[in-house]
């Protein structure tokens, strides 16, 4: 599991990533709001830890850009300041629950491990990946919706087990492209958006909820939220 930690405290944010790291987990490092966000859309990250008070963008201006973005990974906010009202400010800006410092490194682990749970979507079973009722055999090189199999190219399918694997986080193309393909991104091909037309053909056309969908000017999301 991957976490961002946005925290402008140095001595802080070394605490949270050694702990989390001896914990785990693969960390992330932002020292301001701005940083934060464009880390958050950009890279496949499973959690977002988030300081409040920061300088430029703070805490709640980031987390509200990061949703705006489409950004749907939990983001736990952690701060000084601890009134029912900054706790509402927070929720309200789209964080999924707010930590007051000082804390316990322990308290914050078992937040984390509470968060990643209800943030995993995807369900994974040994050979299988699965989403809102679609189903990825990794043995048999299939997929499966409703009940219905679906035939895929070995490309296809490379990509829709990307997707699934990062269900509910923006991708890019540069990030599909190496990931699937192997090769840096090109801007002058459309290799990437052919085949998520593809897939969507195959996997959403005649099902509901549409899984697959374009974030404008950030990349590509399998999710079952609009």
């Amino acid at each position: 599991m991957r976490i961002l930690v946005v925290e402008d405290e140095p001595k802080v944010a070394a605490f949270l990533k050694q702990g989390l790291e001896e914990s785990g987990y693969e960390v992330l490092s932002a020292y301001d709001g701005s940083i934060g966000k464009r880390l958050a859309l950009q890279e496949p990250v499973d959690l977002v830890i988030m300081d409040v008070v920061m300088p430029g963008m703070n805490g709640l201006e980031a987390c509200k850009a990061i949703r705006a973005s489409g950004g749907t990974m939990p983001i736990l906010m952690l701060t000084a300041l601890g009134t029912t009202d900054d706790k509402v400010g927070g929720l309200d800006a789209g964080a999924d629950d707010y930590l007051v410092k000082p804390f316990e490194f322990k308290e914050l682990l078992a937040r984390v491990r509470s968060m990643l749970r209800r943030g995993s979507a995807v369900h994974v079973q040994a050979d299988q990946l699965e989403y809102q009722g679609l189903v990825l055999d990794l043995a048999r090189k299939e997929a499966v919706r409703e009940g219905l199999r679906i035939p895929l190219t070995a490309k296809e399918f490379a990509l829709l087990e990307y997707l699934m694997r990062n269900a509910d986080r923006v991708l890019s193309r540069a990030q599909i492209s190496e990931k699937v393909w192997d090769i840096d991104f090109d801007t002058g091909t459309n290799v990437v958006e052919a085949y998520i037309k593809l897939l969507r053909k195959k996997v959403d056309r005649d099902f509901e909820p549409k899984l697959i969908h374009t974030r404008i000017g950030l990349g590509y999301i399998l999710t079952a939220l609009r």
